[in-house]
């Protein structure tokens, strides 16, 4: 879930100040509205008088990374100013802002399967392709009503102790405890890890979708008892393999290259058989601060300076490839969106996840408090 992802990003930006990785400057570019908007929200501050473009992320605070990336950018190339709100743009969320008749926000970051899900509902417009370059993004990343912000992965991560170089490359590997014992942590929210369990049952990875949700619960109901804990936070994954708790984990990889590096290499990690997703600008229909600066503020988002910069602070992978050309070797190899690093992995599928999300969480969700 974007939620959880983009919480996580503003903790391992956290975590890198603590550690010296970056520098105070970088460090306040970064996070410089986590103080001033909540305490202009305490003041009774109305920023209506300066009609803002607001942006609708997930964190709060949590990824006022994209004032650095992209916003203070966009404000300074066309004068309009952009306020940075981190309520969460839920679907619910999305959907009371239309309902209310007066809506407050403009560009929201929602996951790519909601983009479609309300696209279809008309609580989003459609994006505007005259001003929005399409093809500065892959044709799977882009629909109707969104386009990929960034993308982030899931992958597999283990203890060397314990394996040495040779850790669970596939997902076959992950269910065998015999060759690679000792215990997993896997993802609460579902994504991805329905993928992996029909994986590790057989299923062809060109064959996954439809997803067989009863065959693939099953499947996890034979790993469940050594799994020692389903995360929600990334912090949690972290703590549970750089404590030694769990020998193999299926984590972001944001927080599996922190492991990587916080460990000297001890958790060990690759983007084989990882699965990719990504994020999605969208635009409320009536949104206040007009169609076209909410266009324009995604189509300045897109590009390549900008996404690098998130990419150097959060992990996230850009969504423009363009990008890939002010990259140096080490960034390109971290990078989930590398040409090299998509051929290992297997993408997320938003068309099924808008048509099937709620009731398979559901039935993941009973499987796992069984």
């Amino acid at each position: 879930m974007s939620l959880d992802h983009n919480r996580d990003c503003i903790e391992v930006l956290i975590e890198k100040a603590r550690g010296g990785q970056i520098n105070r400057r970088t460090f306040l570019q970064a996070m410089g509205l986590m103080a001033a908007v909540p305490l202009a929200m305490r003041s009774g501050i109305s920023w209506s008088a300066d009609k803002p473009l607001v942006v609708v992320n997930w964190g709060g605070d949590a990824l006022n990374a994209f004032r650095s990336a992209w916003t203070d950018n966009f404000s300074k190339a066309t004068g309009i100013p952009v306020r940075i709100d981190g309520a969460g743009p839920t679907e619910g969320a999305v959907r009371s802002q239309l309902a209310s008749g007066k809506p407050s926000w403009d560009v929201v970051d929602v996951e790519s399967y909601s983009a479609l899900v309300l696209g279809r509902e008309k609580i989003l417009q459609p994006l505007d392709y005259n001003v929005i370059k399409r093809d500065q993004v892959a044709p799977a990343l882009a629909s109707d009503h969104g386009i990929a912000s960034y993308q982030f992965s899931y992958v597999m991560a283990w203890d060397s102790e314990k394996f040495g170089d040779n850790g669970p490359k596939t997902w076959a590997d992950f269910w065998n405890v015999e060759k690679f014992p000792g215990k997993r942590t896997m993802y609460k929210w579902m994504n991805g890890m329905l993928e992996a369990a029909l994986l590790a049952d057989g299923v062809p990875a060109d064959q996954l979708y439809p997803l067989d949700v009863p065959r693939a619960l099953k499947k996890i109901d034979e790993i469940k008892p050594h799994v020692l804990s389903f995360w929600s936070s990334g912090a949690e994954s972290q703590q549970l393999m750089i404590e030694g708790e769990v020998a193999v984990g299926a984590i972001w990889h944001t927080r599996a290259k922190l492991l990587a590096e916080d460990s000297d290499n001890r958790v060990r990690w690759s983007y084989d058989n990882g699965f990719i997703n990504s994020s999605s600008w969208a635009v409320l229909q009536g949104n206040p601060g007009g169609s076209a600066p909410a266009m324009q503020f995604i189509q300045q988002a897109l590009q390549p300076e900008g996404q690098l910069k998130l990419f150097e602070l959060l992990g996230n992978g850009p969504s423009n490839s363009a990008t890939e050309k002010l990259m140096n070797a080490e960034q390109l190899a971290a990078n989930c969106a590398s040409p090299e690093n998509l051929k290992k992995q297997i993408a997320l599928n938003a068309q099924w996840y808008a048509d099937n999300y709620a009731g398979a969480l559901e039935q993941y969700l009973t499987r796992l408090s069984k």
